[in-house]
């Protein structure tokens, strides 16, 4: 019978959350400007790496497959102008409301104790509509922006320091679904062919790659520090895909960067048999779309912004099986000027979720 990892284990599993954005990989909406995917590019928690290490570490496996279950769910529907709540959207019921559930399958090939392949394969299912809009309702769904890649620990593990850092790189393949297309009614009956809004587009269908790090490292009373931050570079200028908006520069959608920084603090919990194998962590989250991308051109209609949450998380880990959840609670939100807000004298808003709910399920072969 294979015996509970340890607390130390735990703990070093629940502060590998690497980076997924996945971002936010391929998920790639812009509805709240927040990263997208709960893993890699843009992640939530994921423990992949750090369990498959010590697991192969502990029976000498040179080779080993993990395979983890992603799942983010929000609702956006607060809308923004800068940083500035627009309370007369929901006074005058004309709010725009998103529900996003984001899917993912993120699969981790040991090639080393330190070195191994990863894929991501996101994919949505979402819907959008007015507040009180009921004759449009659109509904959309399909494969993401499949992601494949590399990472590594620097240091073999494990560490005199028991503290490590991790690097990424991967590749965003163009598999997404972005043109996604759906029936509007007009108050006269009417119908006509629309494309979404690219806020519930599953994928962006441009070619892009992703960065990303992670370190943790012990601190006082078995609680550790714990960073991860991650880029997902689009160096494509638009999508392609029309948006049949009137505003000058507005009528294509632009093809965005996407980025998510995390910090904090993780400790297991110890002295209670029945909580064996339980991790606890507690930090902050800031995930967005720049205003202009790292690379290329940053044409086109975009919905540039941040969000800063403070996010609680824990972790339950038994033999080669782990679950993970955590809660991002938004407490800064800011719908930035775009490109083409600047050259048409405005500033548009965005729709943002008061919080997001992220789970997971992880098991190493």
């Amino acid at each position: 019978m294979k015996p509970f990892l340890t607390p130390g284990a735990v703990l070093c599993a629940l502060l590998s959350a690497v980076a997924f954005c996945s971002l936010p990989s391929a998920a790639h909406a812009q509805g709240c400007v927040a990263a997208h995917s709960p893993q890699p590019v843009i992640s939530g928690l994921n423990p992949g790496s750090e369990v498959a290490s010590r697991h192969f570490e502990a029976t000498n496996l040179l080779h080993g497959l993990t395979i983890t279950t992603g799942y983010r769910v929000y609702n956006s529907y607060r809308h923004y102008i800068g940083t500035v709540y627009q309370a007369q959207r929901q006074a005058n019921h004309n709010a725009i409301v998103n529900h996003v559930n984001l899917f993912e399958l993120d699969l981790n090939y040991q090639l080393t104790p330190r070195l191994s392949l990863i894929a991501t394969v996101p994919g949505m299912d979402a819907s959008r509509h007015g507040q009180a809009s009921p004759l449009n309702v659109y509904h959309s769904g399909g494969i993401g922006d499949v992601t494949v890649g590399v990472q590594s620990w620097v240091f073999r593990t494990p560490t005199e320091s028991h503290g490590n850092v991790n690097i990424s790189a991967q590749l965003k393949l163009p598999t997404g679904i972005n043109d996604a297309k759906g029936t509007k009614t007009s108050a006269s009956g009417s119908k006509t062919v629309v494309p979404f809004d690219e806020s519930i587009q599953p994928g962006d269908g441009t070619w892009g790659f992703s960065l990303a790090t992670e370190a943790f490292h012990p601190v006082i009373w078995k609680t550790s520090a714990y960073f991860t931050g991650s880029w997902l570079f689009s160096p494509q200028d638009t999508t392609g895909v029309l948006t049949y908006r009137a505003a000058p520069g507005e009528g294509v959608i632009s093809a965005t960067d996407q980025y998510l920084w995390r910090g904090g603090f993780s400790r297991p919990v110890t002295g209670v048999k029945l909580l064996r194998g339980l991790a606890l962590s507690m930090g902050g989250r800031m995930e967005g779309v720049p205003v202009r991308d790292a690379f290329g051109s940053s044409n086109g209609f975009r919905r540039p912004g941040y969000v800063i949450s403070i996010e609680p998380g824990l972790m339950y880990a038994r033999g080669r099986t782990t679950f993970y959840a955590s809660g991002p609670w938004a407490m800064e939100r800011n719908r930035k000027i775009s490109v083409t807000d600047i050259e048409n004298h405005t500033h548009g808003d965005a729709a943002f979720a008061d919080y997001t709910v992220i789970t997971g399920f992880s098991r190493s072969f």
